[in-house]
């Protein structure tokens, strides 16, 4: 490949990266080691077994990788590039041998019929492929964002809904594992049918008490380094035969 070529080529594939809307995605090192390797493969590039992917073709379809585009959109835009002509089964076997090279993967099936409606709404419009490829790796980046979002915010219901539910078997007298009671920084937990408070000390340890019921000071049971710790020795602890206090 010439050296003119080399360079047309990388400013191709830095511009495609840039594009993105999102910090989050051109700082992420699974997006950075993609356009390394993109880079380092076009530039070192071996001959190749796959023999009609030269010049544009293969760049162009590395940009549509992790989108839907329809194969029959793909086939006639990259036909009229210079090249042998391409059959369908060219494109589709292409197609999945990127999607299996490393860090690359296949497009999302959720975004499917989108990907494909926005696709077909800019054809209509007159919209050229490489413009709608580039709408729809915006449009997959933005919808990839926004369900990792709405994935962590389901997280984080799931888990305050874990912890309320934890907080109210402590105070109805049920067994559980540990939790905060009324947000305090103390944490509780009732380990047959014994009730107990573990509190952060100023040396970063955790003193555990036995209590009878919320608000006791309680009978110190030991200073331990780390909650393992704790749990490890309230394995025992619950089940010995209790002191008279």
């Amino acid at each position: 490949m010439a050296n003119n070529e080399h360079l047309r080529v990388v400013h191709q594939l830095i511009h495609e990266c840039v594009q993105s809307p999102s910090l989050r995605h051109l700082r992420d090192p699974n997006s950075i080691a993609k356009v390394a390797r993109q880079i380092t493969q076009t530039i070192d590039r071996e001959p190749s077994v796959w023999r009609k992917w030269q010049g544009e073709r293969d760049s162009l379809l590395r940009s549509a990788a992790g989108c839907w585009v329809p194969l029959d959109d793909l086939r006639e835009f990259l036909n009229a590039l210079p090249g042998q002509p391409l059959t369908l089964t060219d494109v589709a076997q292409r197609l999945r041998a990127i999607h299996e090279e490393p860090y690359s993967s296949y497009p999302n099936d959720d975004l499917r019929e989108p990907c494909e409606e926005l696709c077909a709404r800019e054809k209509a419009a007159g919209t050229e492929l490489p413009a709608i490829i580039g709408a729809l790796q915006e449009f997959v980046e933005v919808e990839t964002q926004r369900a990792a979002e709405a994935r962590e915010a389901a997280w984080r219901q799931r888990l305050m809904e874990e912890r309320r539910a934890r907080e109210e078997r402590f105070l109805a007298g049920a067994d559980c594992n540990w939790t905060s009671v009324q947000n305090s920084k103390d944490l509780y937990t009732r380990k047959n049918g014994r009730a107990y408070r573990l509190s952060p000390t100023k040396e970063k340890r955790w003193e555990l008490f036995r209590i009878e019921q919320l608000g006791d000071t309680g009978k110190p049971l030991g200073i331990y380094g780390t909650r393992t710790d704790v749990n490890k020795a309230l394995k025992k602890l619950a089940y010995e035969p209790e002191p008279r206090w």
